[in-house]
């Protein structure tokens, strides 16, 4: 079901953006107790989605599901400004850290399934996952950039009924040039869409 979900993700609400449009995913969910319970690529050969991205889903997975509630859906893109040097949860990466024996390969995808795996991530892809208005743990994107890897994420969610009691868009990402800045600001990526509007691309670099 998540591999079908996944695969269908790209093709609801519009363009996804990014490097890939959203084709190219990794996809993990994790119980409320943060524990593996699922994962998937959405190619059929898992190795033409970056290995990388295998275990950054799952991070986001805990992470969306170690600090959301009933009454806060709290995304990984939520927590990248919170998360900056400088600001109040800066020292966040360091309190639940990864089990590096669980790291997995595109083969065996779901090494450490039924396990803890830890690890944060503070950047677009992961949302917290519910069921009659109840946290019951996280889901995980990655294999694109953080934005369109956000917009999969949400999707994903939506085709299986398990967005938060506010709906789909409570802990949606926001940009400082399409809703102002604020402490839930995450930073344009390249070929940024959200729900499908064009909003932006990212800076290009200067002074190097």
């Amino acid at each position: 079901m998540l591999k079908v979900a996944l695969n269908a993700a790209p093709g609801v609400g519009g363009t996804v953006g990014g490097l890939f449009n959203g084709v190219r995913m990794w996809a993990a969910v994790v119980n409320r107790d943060g524990e593996l319970c699922s994962v998937s690529a959405s190619t059929a050969d898992p190795t033409q989605v970056w290995p990388g991205s295998l275990n950054i889903a799952k991070h986001k997975a805990f992470t969306a599901n170690a600090f959301s509630l009933d009454v806060l859906a709290l995304s990984t893109a939520r927590l990248y400004t919170f998360t900056q040097p400088g600001h109040s949860l800066n020292s966040l990466g360091q309190s639940n850290l990864f089990a590096a024996n669980f790291l997995a390969r595109p083969g065996n995808p779901e090494q450490g399934k039924n396990q803890i795996q830890g690890g944060t991530i503070f950047f677009g892809g992961g949302v917290a996952i519910y069921k009659a208005g109840k946290v019951v743990g996280g889901l995980g994107i990655s294999g694109d950039t953080a934005c369109a890897d956000h917009e999969i994420a949400k999707r994903v969610r939506s085709i299986l009924t398990l967005d938060p009691p506010g709906g789909p868009s409570v802990d949606d990402i926001t940009y400082t040039v399409a809703d102002g800045a604020g402490v839930f600001t995450h930073p344009l990526c390249v070929n940024t869409f959200r729900n499908g509007v064009f909003v932006g691309n990212e800076a290009a670099a200067s002074g190097y």
